[in-house]
């Protein structure tokens, strides 16, 4: 097997001409020169230098093995250099997934703080809701996936294996029209689900549509879902064209802007938990962890809930 050294070696002899002079330049002792070539001779197979008195000559073979070793001794320092870059955050790529309201609150905020910080690090953004993104970290098709769990649920051991990163935890509200009886001036500033059972329903995203009918359950009712759609800003829209009352995430209703609509807590308070995961090894990359860093920083801001 041929090593980079051995390869220096080489080069600095077919260079200067001798031992002697290939010691001058790699700042060695003559020795040393001579045991590094008959080290890369054995490692070949065959002769590299004839030698002639003070005379050194490279053998057809030698000529062959200096003219590769330019480039590979090039591609070896290209190497070390990006790699020296990527660990000193002067380069560096990170492919983050998250749900979409993660997307539009969390996510601008922390990789503008990230880009300011490290302007060498790049991040590709895709959209997609837990578990297709932990499915897709798992796969290794990203390195962040921004999730959440419903305090609830049960499961908790699915992100055994992958790295958590706790960002904060999201109240569930309810969304009424601001014409509605619980958007009257007095009322009150929370309500039991129990006292939505009558009404009609915008259900939301698949997990959240999930977690109304459990949560409507353990009230004892089933929600007449009349509307069913992935779009946050359409739910809004329809609570507040007066077509039905709605649940969502907190956070949610923080990436529209809810017009015609009045948010109202809800007893007893429904959670869920936004974490960030990544893969063991990929939480040692220090790219993915400034990221996690940052995802953390932008959680703690204003409005935010510490979990």
């Amino acid at each position: 097997m041929l090593e980079a050294r051995h390869l220096r070696v080489l080069r600095a002899v077919a260079t200067t001409g001798s031992f002697s002079a290939a010691a001058r330049e790699l700042g060695c002792t003559q020795p040393a020169v001579s045991q590094q070539m008959r080290a890369l001779e054995t490692a070949v197979g065959t002769p590299l230098l004839i030698r002639t008195g003070r005379v050194m000559r490279l053998t057809q073979a030698g000529e062959a093995l200096v003219r590769h070793a330019t480039g590979i001794l090039a591609g070896l320092t290209a190497a070390e250099e990006e790699v020296a870059a990527i660990a000193g955050l002067r380069a560096g790529r990170v492919r983050l997934v998250s749900f979409p309201s993660g997307s539009s609150t969390l996510v601008p905020t922390a990789l503008a703080a990230l880009r300011a910080a490290h302007p060498g690090t790049r991040v590709s953004l895709e959209e997609a809701e837990p578990p297709k993104s932990v499915e897709m970290l798992r796969e290794g098709e990203c390195d962040v996936a921004l999730a959440f769990r419903y305090e609830s649920a049960a499961g908790a051991e699915e992100w055994e294996d992958l790295v958590v990163r706790p960002l904060l935890t999201d109240r569930l509200v309810a969304l009424v029209p601001e014409r509605h009886r619980l958007a009257r001036t007095g009322s009150p500033a929370s309500v039991a689900i129990g006292d939505l059972a009558a009404e009609p329903w915008i259900a939301g995203c698949p997990r959240c549509r999930g977690q109304l009918v459990e949560v409507c359950a353990s009230a004892g009712f089933t929600p007449r879902i009349d509307f069913a759609t992935d779009d946050y800003p359409a739910v809004v829209g329809l609570v507040g064209a007066g077509l039905g009352v709605a649940v969502l995430p907190q956070l949610a209703v923080e990436s529209v802007r809810p017009r015609g609509v009045r948010m109202v807590a809800l007893e007893p308070a429904v959670r869920r938990e936004i974490v960030a995961l990544t893969l063991p090894d990929l939480a040692q990359v220090p790219a993915v962890a400034a990221t996690l860093d940052q995802l953390a920083r932008a959680a703690a801001g204003p409005g935010q809930s510490a979990p």
